[in-house]
């Protein structure tokens, strides 16, 4: 029998040189066959448990792939995230870290991968397999079990987890790890532990191993049962509605989408991640749908009969919390994962969008299905309501104390005029959003992520050009903004990137913009400073409660009940930015504001524009709802009035 030929490396060095040769093919939107590699590059923060092993296998097996320093593990790995799914889930980063505290920082960015099913491969450090210096700097004991690690936290949050305790399993677990990273219906973030001292241990390797190896995106096609199922649900549909979520721009089905759309003359609401698959403009589109959707495609949902949700997961906020459909709307989804197929007690139609929307609607074809004019009246009709109330925010403007009613108009309306009082500053948030979204090119990508900007952003932002909305809401992870600033800018190099961001998520997370102006890699922050954690206190205050810890204003001597009434802080965030190396303004009135935007695109450094908000002048939600945990038992009327609310529309909603 013949020998394998084989080639002695270190796991570290073979982890490396298996990555260099991952490669995908798919049919891309216009129809060709795409080869291209799969792990574009590795952000890595070195410490003692992968400087040594990892930095090894990088030194001596890095071909293609690029390196980056990140400057906190959270967010270079949601960088990572915001990579691949600007890249539509076509080319991924890894992402490695010491043992302990730069691990466990990881996990939330994986649990963000993994809720919005976009691929991450997490390559952190883990203690020594062997065990013979346990407990090793950063270990983690415990006494009843010595196997575990803070790793077996990963489990959780993963679609896939191992951990390398012996070199050879490299190869199993790598084939899995990708098996995973490519997988449409269940990709998500992968973490492979490597105990240090086993990144640093020899194998004889097969060479077959490292051969290049292609991995193929197919396109699943629905069986003629789902399909026939489908039509028979559609083709009676009076008032039907499309969601076109994010799986709508993953499987690149914009073209057949917008086709479909447009031959059975069918509306559509977009979810956060699928906003942007088609161009505002479009007649049929409503926008923004669900609890921070807008006032078009929430009336049609109101109103649908049979909704159509392509790529979507129906998360709560798309379906406000299982209350904005009728009770007897029937569904039709097409998604490639069984689990999110079945949802809404839908015809599952197991399927690649583009195959499914072409297969359906050849169907629908033969037997001349298409909406009436009463339909499309109605759609025109909301269209024009919506684009109406966006022209009315874009140009809110503070008046005076005795006549300005701000957006949200809630019990704690008066820290508008402490804002004011304090800072000098009166400009409303959703005029500087409506401001941005003019004056920045039409295939300027934003993104954002958490607080009341998403709300404002799917509701009233019109997206003018494909693939230029980035907005994580599958997690609401505060911190991504900028983090994923970096990644979309690093897929798209030659598009200027926006990161939308609250004062809140900026003191959170913002490390990755010194990776910015250390790569040259070219972001512009929005910074909206309204001195609070905004959308939260709209809901603790909306839901009857007292501000509590949401307002960033100075603690009062001996006050310990979480409620600030002393002065609100002014943080100059473009100081902040400046001293990273950053290009920065510091915006309180409009004019200031068109100024720096016009600047910022001149730069050639990361620009950061610190812009002073009023609280209470986000968008107001419309026509939805969502549920929330109001008290049961309470003695304040508010929170008693908050809780008969939450029953009477509990009484409305599906239950399952």
């Amino acid at each position: 029998m013949k020998h394998m030929e084989t080639v002695r490396l270190t796991a570290s060095q073979a982890l490396v040189r298996f990555l260099e040769n991952q490669y995908i093919s798919y049919v891309d939107m216009d129809g060709n066959d795409v080869e291209q590699k799969f792990v574009k590059g590795i952000f890595m923060l070195p410490g003692h448990g992968n400087v040594v092993g990892l930095c090894n296998g990088i030194e001596q097996e890095l071909k293609d792939m690029i390196v980056y320093q990140g400057k906190n593990e959270q967010g270079m790995a949601l960088a990572a995230m915001g990579y691949a799914k600007q890249t539509r889930r076509k080319q991924i980063f890894a992402c490695t870290t010491s043992v302990g505290p730069g691990a466990c920082n990881m996990v939330t960015a994986a649990a963000t991968a993994t809720a919005n099913n976009i691929p991450v491969l997490l390559l952190p450090g883990d203690i020594y397999a062997s065990r013979q210096p346990d407990p090793v700097l950063q270990q983690m004991e415990q006494p009843h079990n010595l196997s575990i690690s803070a790793h077996d936290a990963f489990q959780a949050v993963t679609k896939y987890w191992g951990r390398i305790n012996r070199p050879e399993q490299i190869m199993t677990d790598m084939i899995s790890a990708m098996r995973v990273l490519t997988d449409t219906a269940n990709t998500g973030a992968v973490a492979i532990s490597l105990p240090q001292d086993v990144q640093a241990e020899a194998y004889d390797y097969p060479v077959d191993f490292f051969n290049k190896r292609v991995w193929r995106i197919d396109r699943r096609i629905p069986t003629k049962y789902c399909v026939e199922k489908a039509v028979e649900v559609i083709k009676n549909a009076k008032k039907p509605l499309m969601i076109c979520g994010g799986g709508v721009r993953y499987a690149e089905a914009h073209k057949i989408f917008r086709e479909f759309a447009e031959k059975f003359g069918i509306a559509f609401g977009e979810t956060q991640a699928g906003k942007s698959t088609i161009e505002w403009t479009h007649e049929l589109n409503l926008g923004g749908l669900g609890t921070t959707g807008g006032i078009a495609a929430n009336k049609l949902a109101h109103e649908a009969d049979v909704v159509i949700g392509i790529g979507t997961r129906y998360t709560d906020f798309t379906t406000a919390s299982k209350w904005l459909y009728q009770t007897d709307a029937k569904f039709v989804n097409i998604n490639p994962s069984e689990f999110h197929a079945a949802k809404m007690d839908a015809v599952p139609v197991l399927a690649d969008a583009n195959e499914a929307l072409l297969a359906i609607g050849a169907e629908l074809e033969k037997i001349g299905y298409h909406t009436d004019e009463a339909y499309a009246a109605s759609v025109a009709a909301y269209r024009k309501e919506w684009f109406e109330e966006i022209d009315r925010l874009d140009h809110v403007a503070y008046t005076d104390k005795e006549t300005f009613i701000p957006e949200i108009n809630d019990a704690n309306r008066e820290c508008v005029e402490k804002y004011i009082e304090d800072t000098g500053c009166s400009l409303c948030q959703t005029a500087v959003l409506g401001t941005v979204n003019r004056m920045i090119d039409d295939n300027a990508i934003v993104c954002a992520a958490a607080g009341s900007l998403p709300g404002d952003m799917q509701g009233l932002w019109r997206a003018r050009g494909v693939n230029t909305y980035h907005m994580e809401y599958g997690y609401s992870c505060m911190g991504y903004e900028i983090a994923s600033a970096l990644g979309a800018k690093i897929a798209c190099p030659d598009q200027e990137v926006y990161a939308m961001c609250g004062d809140g998520s900026f003191d959170m997370l913002h490390s990755e913009l010194i990776t910015s102006v250390q790569t040259g890699k070219k972001i512009n922050v929005v910074l909206f400073d309204n001195a609070s954690f905004g959308c939260i206190n709209n809901l603790e205050v909306g839901q009857g409660n007292a501000c509590i810890t949401t307002e960033k204003n100075m603690l009062l001597p001996g006050v310990t009940n979480g409620i600030h009434k002393g002065k609100v802080m002014q943080i100059d965030y473009a100081a902040i930015g400046a001293a990273y190396g950053c290009k920065t303004y510091t915006v309180k009135t409009q004019e200031e504001l068109e100024a720096a935007i016009e600047d910022s695109k001149k730069q050639t450094v990361s620009t950061l524009i610190d812009v002073k908000v009023l609280p209470k002048t986000m968008s107001k939600g419309y026509e939805a709802w969502w549920r929330v945990g109001v008290a049961e038992v309470s003695e304040k009327a508010s929170v008693q009035a908050a809780r008969k609310a939450l029953e009477d529309h509990l009484y409305e909603a599906r239950h399952y």
